[in-house]
């Protein structure tokens, strides 16, 4: 009997799902088994992802994708039995049959299962290769072309949401909204309860609500499980490009990862893959030097990259560390000159002064080449790391390497907050910002500036006002308060009329005809109905601070 077509439709995402599963897990194998040929059990592994994949095609009617498969597996064969050898060529091109087979999975799902001539070339150069020969009839242009292309498929492929969770985002986001709408009602029902007087049924009414506020945070943890994915699939992914940027520029390099079981919130993941993107192949193009030079240095020849992720309170930590040529203060200082910087850099510690590469055009490489050295990526990290309300540092050692950290929070969704009040407006602050809250001291003096200095416990706390930021005008109030926020290692204080206190705040996205504000987040809607801005730490605090820095 055949199978309808709600059936089929659901077949080919299951198919579809299944064969990038398998492929992923291919390309990190192959890439283990290069440095390791002996290692039967990867093999195996990656001989049975092609059966698979071939076994699958050939059973829905793909007869292409099948043959193609099939040319695979017969090499992978060769391989399992001995009668074929595994070299760094022959890797290249396995590699490349793993961006091919992911098009020809593409295409045949939506109707479209035919071999190509590039992919009659391939499986061509694979036999070649394979069989120790030389194709002489491909220029050596076009394989590198074609290794051009494998590179980019490695930069970019990678699960989507439905092939990690097997749920209709739909419905997980209407669920997330449903839960925003209950979180709304819920704070203006305890407001409410708060301002009745009459106290015998008071209590009775406040126990029920209180029972009703644990049911739906338990409704929300839920929600926020389904929509959690471990990182390991987006780690693995970057094996593969340390190796085609090593291999492209002779260099040795591999990939020691820690915490693939961390789980994030699958949006996080999508924005995170970019910014992790340019921050690996920096590291290979400009921080690993090549064998000779490591060798000279007393280094092991393979240049090592560290990715690792772990959980610290409400956010996620994630760490790319190298052991390459490092960050020289002298080169920083020189660019930033050239580019009209004109901060006193003697006074900058290496934090402050490395924070420089993040800027737009700000580059040390002495020359462009295919993965970088144009002083985009870096600025590409740091406005998407930004937007994903994170924070991210940079340490370094010159000889010794660069250590890149990336804090970002768990969710997207919701955070717990602490709302302030500025004139008659309320913002939120993300909680994790928030080291303490203080009383502003007078000196006396009738002046309100828009920023200073104060004593804090014997250290100097540098602040800005809030209503100076936004341009609100306005009287400060006879008695501010200082939120003492965390700014990178620093701490800095920043100046509002009234503290309202800590809340779980449902983000809502700001408009896009607002554009991007510098230092606001998102929105939220509070219990009384009115709209409070969320802010962003670090966008708020560099333009506030900006007049200082250049």
């Amino acid at each position: 009997m055949e199978p309808n077509f709600l059936d089929r439709a659901e077949l080919l995402q299951i198919f579809t799902a299944e064969s990038e599963e398998n492929l992923r897990d291919m390309e990190v194998s192959f890439v283990q088994l290069e440095s390791a040929p002996q290692d039967e059990e990867t093999l195996q592994a990656i001989f049975r992802a092609a059966h698979t994949i071939k076994g699958n095609a050939a059973g829905l009617g793909f007869p292409a994708l099948a043959k193609f498969a099939h040319g695979v597996e017969d090499v992978l064969d060769g391989l399992r039995t001995g009668a074929m050898v595994l070299t760094t060529p022959l890797a290249t091109i396995l590699l490349q049959t793993v961006d091919a087979l992911r098009q020809l999975v593409a295409a045949a799902v939506k109707g479209a299962d035919e071999l190509l001539p590039e992919h009659l070339e391939l499986l061509e150069d694979l036999m070649v290769e394979a069989g120790g020969g030389q194709n002489s009839g491909e220029s050596e242009s076009k394989k590198e072309r074609r290794g051009g292309q494998g590179r980019r498929h490695a930069d970019h492929s990678g699960g989507t949401r439905a092939q990690t969770l097997r749920v209709e985002i739909e419905k997980l986001d209407r669920m997330l909204n449903l839960t925003g709408e209950i979180a709304v009602a819920r704070e203006r029902l305890a407001g409410l309860l708060e301002e009745t007087h009459h106290a015998k049924q008071l209590e009775d009414i406040l126990e029920a609500h209180r029972a009703a506020d644990r049911l739906f945070m338990d409704l929300q943890e839920e929600v926020m499980k389904i929509r959690m994915v471990p990182l390991g699939p987006t780690f693995r992914q970057f094996v593969r490009t340390v190796r085609d940027v090593a291999t492209a520029q002779g260099k040795l390099a591999y990939v020691e990862l820690a915490g693939e079981d961390v789980d994030v919130d699958m949006n996080v993941i999508e924005h995170l893959r970019d910014p992790l993107t340019h921050i690996v192949r920096n590291a290979v193009d400009h921080g690993i030097e090549e064998p000779e030079r490591r060798r000279e240095l007393g280094k092991d020849q393979r240049g090592r990259l560290s990715l690792q992720a772990w959980h610290e309170g409400g956010s996620i930590v994630i760490k790319v560390q190298d052991d390459g040529a490092g960050l020289e203060r002298s080169k920083v200082i020189e660019r930033a000159r050239a580019m009209g910087y004109t901060a006193d850099f003697d006074k900058l510690n290496d934090h402050e002064l490395f924070r420089l590469i993040l800027e737009p055009g700000f580059s040390t490489a002495s020359e462009v080449t295919e993965f970088s050295g144009r002083g985009v990526g870096m600025d590409v990290v740091r406005r998407n790391v930004e937007a994903l309300r994170g924070v991210i540092s940079i340490e370094s050692r010159a000889g010794v390497g660069t250590t890149i950290t990336i804090r970002l929070p768990l969710t997207l969704a919701i955070i717990r907050g602490f709302a302030v009040g500025v004139n008659e407006e309320t913002y939120i602050m993300p909680l994790d910002a928030v080291i303490e809250c203080i009383e502003l001291p007078r000196d006396g003096s009738e002046e309100f500036a828009s920023r200073g200095v104060i004593n804090l416990r014997g250290q100097a706390l540098p602040f800005v006002r809030l209503r100076d930021c936004f341009r609100l005008g306005g009287q400060p109030t006879e008695r501010e308060n200082v939120l003492v926020l965390r700014y990178h290692d620093q701490r800095v204080g920043l100046v509002v009329d009234r503290l309202f206190g800590e809340n779980q705040t449902v983000i809502k996205p700001l408009s896009r005809t607002l554009g991007e504000l510098p230092g606001v987040s998102g929105s939220a809607i509070l219990g009384n109905g009115r709209v409070a801005l969320i802010l962003e730490v670090e966008g708020l605090l560099r333009e506030a601070l900006r007049q200082s820095g250049k």
